[in-house]
């Protein structure tokens, strides 16, 4: 597991790699925010971000959502894996948003997760972005790294890895942190092909040491 001393080096060098790392998901409004993360379960971003721009000029807010027909919402993200079911949750998310918060998106991590279709994930992601609450979401890109680098336990769950890090990174940190972690994730360490090589982190990840040995052997 990586020292304190070392975390900071790990949270300065992804800063310095990624200063600008923010969330990717096209957005003007909250509720469109969480529309555009509800819509990315087991889906990319950028995927996401092709449907969103016809989604949100056809509906201004909830009410829209609430008074079109579900098979032409369905239609309407019928590009999105999973969309039938998708479909159904942002009905009901902007139902309770509706009929239980006036319109307005509900600003709470433990308000957001009432939310159809809303995790602990998502509502993080929500709260950070939207209202500027600290957090940090876990997502695979956030759960890879920070394993990969032993910042926590290979076999830690989600919720652990969250709490971990929760506790090992300052809090001011956590949001940007957040983002840092899905860029380096997403662009640098990657699911399938880490680049390691070049990854100015090399000399305290010892997964990235293991994989470069074992390259190095089958190049022998």
């Amino acid at each position: 597991m990586l020292t304190k001393a070392k975390i900071r080096t790990v949270l300065d060098t992804m800063g310095e790699m990624f200063p600008n790392a923010h969330c990717e998901l096209n957005h003007s409004t909250p509720f469109e925010l969480a529309i555009a993360v509800v819509l990315s379960a087991q889906c990319t971003d950028a995927l996401v971000n092709k449907v969103t721009p016809g989604l949100f000029e056809k509906y201004n807010g909830p009410e829209d959502f609430l008074q079109v027909p579900i098979e032409e919402l369905e239609n309407d993200i019928r590009r999105i894996g999973l969309f039938r079911n998708k479909a159904k949750n942002i009905k009901k998310l902007a139902r309770t948003v509706v009929e239980q918060y006036g319109g307005s998106l509900p600003e709470s991590r433990e308000e957001l997760m009432e939310l159809s279709g809303v995790g602990r994930k998502t509502a993080n992601v929500i709260a950070s972005v939207a209202f500027d609450v600290p957090a940090i979401a876990v997502d695979t890109h956030v759960e890879r790294v920070s394993k990969r680098l032993g910042i926590c336990r290979w076999k830690d769950s989600v919720l652990e890895v969250e709490k971990t890090l929760m506790r090992k990174i300052p809090e001011e940190e956590w949001s940007v942190s957040h983002h840092r972690f899905i860029f380096f994730g997403r662009y640098h360490c990657k699911a399938q092909s880490p680049q390691c090589e070049i990854c100015p982190l090399l000399e305290l990840c010892r997964e990235g040491q293991k994989r470069m040995n074992q390259r190095a052997r089958k190049g022998k």
